[in-house]
């Protein structure tokens, strides 16, 4: 007897969609239960999961609402306005909560002695977290996604790429880059200036021309359509309606325009690569030349794409990181003149009033590197330290279920008055005299605008180095001042930027 092919087919589609329904139950229902059920024995709550979309929903609207509460001054306690949903919760449940992003269980966690574990823990287990697909797409698998093998092996290419050596024979290039910056604001004197954009274009000739041998101009391009992709991946990060049934169905107009931007940006990058290709020599040092080295080199392995990756992570990382930092640092100063003056005599008396940094200088600025330790403390570029455990991993007296984002909120503390006093809100450049270790109290693990251990940024003495020579020149020529329509503005978009700029006055010294 022929079987009843109708009766068939109805089984194995009522077979799959059991299936399915069985699974998304499962990571949708059972798994968040479990976490939850086996935190709560250990003393760890958090607000209760909600089916599909976690926590994203409250989070959503508690940032909205922050959002749509202008600052009516230039006040640094921007910590509950950035973070309201991490300011709220920690009264609310302690020093770890457990909270959820979708389906996805994360371990925000402020308790010294644990970030101490996981800083200083080597095993295979902690490992960085899988990127949602905007960020993905931004910047690919590399060394900032990358993980394994793959990770360590670039991280070395990377490691001798930012060498001391390097890093002082770059030091010319920062300084003929503002220098043109410079030149450019000798119209510009007496007139409001914003500087954020202006630190934009700064940066990205600094990174053009330290690390792929070309000119803002020529790579103006990239820079911009990677700002966008940025911006739409920041946009899109706590969406409730992306983490939805509709959303993981139906494309949006970001996605859309995401991928079109990541074809663009690819082919951008190969023109890039296939010239400066004609004309490398094995004395280049830029940052492209030796990933082109070492493209031939069987230890690293490195395919075009991975080089391409490896670009688009440097644009993206090095421009934004150094800019926003940049910013803050000469809004910081617009508004506190006894250090923009302490900052000025240190410059002269090291410098002279028209001598260009020298790389032996750069290391004797100890007031201009409190000045930027203590803004990256007020306003980290990044604002979170990701890792997830592969596997159950003991932290301290907890047990951590497998596959729980262990998330380390900077901003929170960088802004905790347990560690930095009641007057963390304040910029107070002085906490850094001795050291990070002094300022922090003891605990060092408190300050982490690069990151921490073996996976901390590669490129932070670059940014460190590139800020420094910054504001030494723009020192050496001009005063600023705040201007009087400033709007404060910090946003957590990707990083924490300021959303409508940085407007100062220049003031030529004479």
């Amino acid at each position: 007897m022929v079987p009843n092919m109708g009766a068939l087919i109805l089984a194995f589609v009522t077979y799959v969609s059991v299936s399915a329904v069985i699974k998304l139950f499962y990571k949708m229902w059972w798994v968040p239960t479990r976490i939850t059920r086996i935190m709560s024995r250990q003393g760890i709550k958090g607000p209760p999961y909600q089916f599909i979309h976690g926590n994203t929903k409250e989070i959503a609207t508690m940032k909205e609402q922050a959002a749509n509460t202008p600052f009516t001054d230039v006040s640094h306690d921007i910590y509950p306005r950035i973070q309201p949903h991490f300011s709220t919760w920690f009264r609310l449940y302690g020093k770890i909560f457990l909270n959820w992003y979708g389906p996805q269980a994360e371990l925000v966690i402020t308790d010294p002695e644990i970030i101490r574990e996981i800083t200083s823990n080597r095993s295979v287990s902690l490992t960085r977290a899988d990127l949602q697909s905007y960020h993905k797409k931004l910047l690919g698998d590399g060394l900032v996604t990358s993980k394994g093998e793959k990770w360590a092996s670039h991280r070395k290419l990377a490691n001798h790429a930012f060498n001391a050596e390097s890093l002082k024979n770059m030091i010319p290039t920062m300084a003929a880059s503002v220098e043109l910056m410079l030149e450019r604001w000798t119209k510009l004197a007496g007139n409001e200036v914003e500087m954020n954009a202006e630190f934009r274009m700064l940066t990205a000739e600094v990174i053009s021309r330290t690390a792929f041998g070309t000119s803002y101009l020529q790579g103006k391009e990239v820079f911009e359509m990677l700002k966008e992709m940025s911006t739409i991946a920041g946009r899109q990060y706590y969406s409730p309606q992306r983490l939805g049934l509709l959303g993981k169905l139906v494309k949006s107009g970001d996605d859309d325009r995401s991928d079109e931007l990541q074809k663009i940006i690819h082919g951008l990058i190969m023109e890039t690569i296939k010239e400066r290709e004609k004309k490398i020599t094995s004395a280049d040092t830029d940052f492209l030349a030796q990933l082109l080295i070492a493209k031939n080199n069987r230890s690293y392995q490195l395919s075009t794409r991975d080089i391409i990756d490896e670009c688009k992570t440097f644009y993206v990382l090095g421009d934004a990181t150094t800019s926003v930092a940049l910013s803050w640092a000469v809004l910081l100063l617009a508004t506190h003149t006894e250090w923009q003056e302490r900052a000025r005599q240190e410059v002269f008396e090291i410098f002279g009033k028209e001598a260009p940094p020298s790389f032996e200088g750069v290391a004797k600025l100890k007031t201009i590197g409190m000045i930027i330790n203590e803004t990256l403390r007020l306003y980290p570029p990044g604002m979170a330290i990701i890792r997830k455990n592969q596997r159950q991993v003991k932290l301290g007296n907890l047990t951590v279920p497998a596959n729980v984002i262990l998330h380390v909120p900077v901003l929170a503390l960088h802004h905790n008055r347990e560690i930095w006093g009641e007057d963390a809100h304040l910029f107070k450049p002085e906490r850094f005299s001795q050291g990070v270790s002094k300022a922090t109290k003891n605990n060092p693990s408190a300050y982490m605008p690069f990151g921490f251990g073996p996976r901390n940024c590669v490129g932070s003495n670059f940014a460190t180095n590139t800020a420094k020579v910054t504001l030494a020149m723009i020192l050496q020529r001009y005063r600023f001042s705040p201007c009087p329509n400033y709007v404060h503005s910090p946003a957590h978009i990707m990083m924490l930027i300021p959303k409508n700029g940085v407007q100062v006055t220049l003031h030529a010294l004479k």
